[in-house]
C-alpha cells in the first residue's frame, strides 16, 4: 500500500496508537508504517508535511497539528542523550536561583559532552565523572510528565565545577561570583538543604567544591546569628 494525500490522518493515527506519547522512536516508526510497501518512502511524506518531526537520528515527535498535548522539552532532554538529567544553568533557572530565563536545556551526562541542534531548540550535555553524576538528581513530574533534574543544591555546585572561567582557589572568591556573575539572591543560598549541598560535596571530592560550601556556611551562620 502506498501513501497518498488523503492517508496522511490515517498514518498518523497508525503512529498515534503504537506510540505511547507525543514523542516515539523509530522502532515505533517502523512498526506502525509495517504495512505499507516504501515506509521510508511514507516517513519522508511525514516530515516534509510536518505531520511528524524528527528531533534527532532515531527520535521522532508529532507534529502541532496532531499533538494532543505541549511538548516537554525537558522530558525531551532526557531521552535525546543518555543517561543524563538536566541540570547547570536551565535547572538553576528552573529552580529559581538566576533571575534569566534560559533557553538552552542544559544537562550533565557521565557520557562526552555533545550539543544538538534540534526543531525544539538545543540541548547541551557535559560530562560528569560517575561519583558526580550520581548524586543529587530527583524525579519531577509536570503537566503528565516526569524527567530527571537535578535538585537546587546539585544545579548550582555542578555550574560551579563546570565553569572554567572561575577557579574558585579561594572561599573569599564565592562572594562576588555568586552574587555578581551569577545574580543569586542571598535568600536563595539560605534556602539551600545543608545536608543535601554536603553530601553533594563529598561526591565530589573537589577543592573547589569544598571551598564552595566553606562559604555557603558562612551564608547560614549569617542567618543563624
Amino acid at each position: 500500500m502506498s501513501l497518498s494525500e488523503g492517508y496522511v490522518a490515517d498514518v498518523v493515527a497508525l503512529i498515534r496508537r503504537k506510540a505511547a506519547d507525543e514523542v516515539f522512536d523509530y522502532q515505533i516508526l517502523m512498526d506502525a508504517l509495517s504495512r505499507y510497501s516504501k515506509p521510508r518512502d511514507a516517513v519522508t511524506r511525514l516530515l516534509l508535511e510536518g505531520s511528524i518531526v524528527r528531533i534527532k537520528k532515531g527520535l521522532y515527535c508529532f507534529g502541532e497539528t496532531y499533538r494532543r498535548k505541549p511538548l516537554c522539552r525537558e522530558y525531551i532532554a532526557n531521552l535525546i542523550y543518555g543517561p543524563s538529567y538536566i541540570s547547570l544553568e536551565y535547572a538553576m533557572s528552573y529552580h529559581g536561583l538566576i533571575p534569566e530565563r534560559v533557553f538552552t536545556v542544559t544537562s550533565v551526562t557521565c557520557n562526552r559532552s555533545k550539543m544538538f541542534n534540534t526543531p525544539l531548540g538545543p540541548f547541551s550535555y557535559r560530562t560528569l565523572s560517575g561519583g558526580r553524576f550520581a548524586e543529587g538528581q530527583r524525579l519531577i513530574t509536570e503537566a503528565g510528565s516526569s524527567f530527571l533534574m537535578a535538585s537546587p543544591e546539585k544545579a548550582l555546585i555542578d555550574t560551579v565545577w563546570t565553569d572554567r572561567r572561575f577557579s574558585g582557589r579561594r572561599v573569599s572568591e564565592f562572594e562576588p561570583y555568586l552574587f555578581e556573575d551569577l545574580r543569586i539572591e542571598r535568600s536563595d543560598l539560605r534556602r539551600l538543604d545543608r545536608d543535601r549541598v554536603q553530601n553533594i560535596c563529598d561526591a565530589y571530592g573537589s577543592a573547589k567544591i569544598r571551598n564552595l560550601t566553606a562559604y555557603l556556611r558562612r551564608v547560614w551562620r549569617t542567618e543563624d546569628a
